[in-house]
């Protein structure tokens, strides 16, 4: 696969039409019926986890497998990519935790990194977008910095994928101009049962 290539060479990917209409449709809806229930994100895992709005301003709520089951077709496709990353690239994935993640307008995301230094099972970072005729100046792109310290942006265009390292790639939200909509998580070293992080 392509794609593994590119994410071996340089440590990320961007996938375009990740998502078939209908599934980006189901996710989509599911995600506008459950925004009542997303709450404020905090930054550290834990005990440590804290709201701080200067580093961090989304909402986002976890999903779960079996609470959230009629995603069937979602958990399956996690599964397949799961699956091709153990095949081609060698990783013994076991897990994955993703959540939906709402960016109002104002809300951004400093620079980091998706791992941390007692927590080390995040392997690779995916997000699917889901923001429908997204145009330049409604902002929210992601700015991936490469090694040799420039950067580049990301637009985040309905059902583009994007992977990358978690412990390699530091990368930053830029404020959004107005709602921002994703769907986040990692694929996992070690099951999510070991417990949540909350970044």
């Amino acid at each position: 696969m392509s794609w593994m290539d590119d994410i071996s060479s340089k440590d990320y990917v961007i996938v375009d039409n990740f998502l078939r209409d209908e599934l980006y449709t189901e996710i989509k809806s599911f995600f506008l019926g459950k925004l009542p229930n997303f709450k404020e994100a905090g930054i550290g895992a834990h005990s440590e986890n804290q709201i701080d709005t200067k580093i961090r301003g989304d909402f986002t709520y976890w999903l779960d497998r079996n609470r959230d089951a009629h995603l069937k077709t979602y958990w399956e496709l996690l599964d397949e990519t799961m699956h091709i990353f153990n095949r081609y690239c060698y990783l013994s994935l076991s897990g994955y935790e993703f959540h939906l993640a709402h960016y109002p307008s104002g809300g951004h995301y400093d620079k980091h990194l998706d791992q941390f230094e007692n927590r080390s099972n995040r392997m690779i970072s995916m997000i699917i977008y889901l923001n429908d005729d997204w145009k330049p100046g409604d902002g929210g792109e992601l700015e991936i910095f490469e090694k040799d310290g420039s950067s580049f942006l990301v637009e985040p265009l309905a059902a583009r994928c994007v992977m990358f390292k978690s412990a390699e790639v530091p990368h930053a939200v830029l404020e959004a101009h107005k709602s921002r909509f994703s769907l986040t998580g990692w694929l996992l070293y070690q099951p999510s049962s070991v417990g949540k992080l909350y970044v």
